[in-house]
C-alpha cells in the first residue's frame, strides 16, 4: 500500500473544505486520460506551446548558446517528449550536448527514450530517475552548462506561494549562466480558459472521477462515482482554473485503508487541482529574490501562451 497516498488521502478528506491531491491523478489509467485530454479541441495549452516550439525552435536554441560549451538540457516531467522533440531536431548531431529527462516513472523514461532512439537517433540521451530536486543536486557539480526545461505550464498546479518555492529551490541547484525555460499559460477571457477544463466530450471529468476509483480500487473505498460531479470554475479575481468533484446527495463514503468514514452534504465540494494563469508580472513576483530574471519570452500566435526563459545571474 502507498501510505503517502493513503495519509494524504486521509487528511484531505478530514480537512475544511474537503480536498484531494492533484499529483494522484496519475495512475496507468490517469496517465492515458491526460494523454487525451492534451489532444482534445478544447485543450488549447498543448497546441499553443507546440507551436512555440515547431515555429521558433531555431531562436530558442540560439539563447542555449549549444556552441560555446558543454551543454545539458535537462527535463523535468518529460512524458512523451512530443515538443521537445522540436528542439532536439535542432540539435541533433550536436557533440557536447545531452538531453537528460527526469521523471519518478522508469517506465515513462523507458518510453521516452524508445521514442527518441527513433526520432533522433542523433542525440545522447541519459534519463534520470527520482524527483526532481534529489537528482539536480547529485549533478549540480557537473561542469557542462544546464538549460532546465518545465513545461506545460505545470508550475500552475501551485499555489503562488509554493510556486515562488519551487522556483527558487529550482535556482538553488543552478549555477550562475545557467538557464530555466518554463511554460506558463496567460491570462485571458474565461470563454476560452474554462472549456479547457470542461470539455464536450467529458475526458476531463472522467479524470478527475478517475482519482475517486484509484482510491476504491487502491484504499478499499465504497464512493459511489455516480453521485459525484466534476465542476470546473474560472476565479477571475485570482487568475486560476479550479477543478472540483461535488457530492450530489448527503452520503457517507468509508475507506478501508484509512479506517474512516467521511460525510457529504449535498453540493459539498472537493477541491482538487488550480491551474493558474499568468502574465509578466505574476512571473516577476514569483522569481523575486530567486536569482532568477527573465532573458527572453516566446509567445504564440494568439497570444495564449508563453514560455520564459529565465537566466541565474
Amino acid at each position: 500500500m502507498n501510505e503517502n497516498f493513503k495519509n494524504d488521502v486521509h487528511a484531505g478528506l478530514s480537512s475544511e473544505p474537503k480536498r484531494l491531491l492533484s499529483k494522484y491523478f496519475y495512475d496507468e489509467t490517469g496517465d492515458k486520460l491526460f494523454v487525451k485530454i492534451m489532444n482534445m479541441p478544447e485543450y488549447y495549452l498543448t497546441d499553443s506551446e507546440f507551436e512555440i516550439f515547431t515555429q521558433q525552435a531555431e531562436q530558442i536554441i540560439n539563447t542555449f548558446n549549444v556552441d560555446e560549451e558543454a551543454l545539458e538540457l535537462i527535463e523535468l516531467g518529460a512524458g512523451d517528449g512530443t515538443k521537445t522533440i522540436e528542439l532536439l531536431k535542432k540539435l541533433e548531431g550536436r557533440e557536447d550536448f545531452t538531453y537528460m529527462p527526469i521523471d519518478i516513472s522508469q517506465h515513462a523514461l523507458d518510453g521516452l527514450k524508445n521514442r527518441l532512439a527513433q526520432e533522433v537517433p542523433g542525440i545522447k540521451v541519459t534519463p534520470l530517475q527520482g524527483d526532481y530536486f534529489s537528482v539536480l543536486s547529485k549533478i549540480k557539480q557537473h561542469t557542462a552548462r544546464k538549460v532546465i526545461l518545465f513545461l506545460g505550464s505545470n508550475i500552475g498546479n501551485m499555489l503562488d506561494v509554493n510556486a515562488h518555492r519551487f522556483i527558487k529551490e529550482l535556482a538553488d541547484k543552478m549555477n550562475p549562466g545557467d538557464k530555466l525555460l518554463m511554460g506558463v499559460d496567460l491570462k485571458k477571457d474565461s470563454n476560452i480558459i474554462l472549456p479547457a477544463y470542461n470539455d464536450a466530450a467529458g475526458i476531463t471529468k472522467a479524470f478527475n472521477m478517475n482519482l475517486l476509483t484509484r482510491i476504491n480500487n487502491e484504499l478499499g473505498g465504497n464512493f459511489n462515482i455516480d453521485q459525484f460531479d466534476h465542476k470546473p470554475i474560472y476565479n477571475e479575481e485570482k487568475g486560476q482554473a479550479e477543478s472540483y468533484i461535488v457530492s450530489t446527495t448527503n452520503q457517507h463514503v468509508s475507506i478501508a485503508a484509512t479506517g474512516a468514514t467521511y460525510h457529504f452534504n449535498k453540493g459539498e465540494a472537493i477541491h482538487m487541482e488550480i491551474s493558474r494563469k499568468y502574465d509578466r508580472d505574476t512571473i516577476n513576483k514569483l522569481i523575486d529574490e530567486t536569482g532568477l530574471f527573465i532573458k527572453e519570452v516566446f509567445t504564440d500566435s494568439k497570444q495564449y501562451f508563453s514560455d520564459f526563459l529565465l537566466e541565474k545571474q
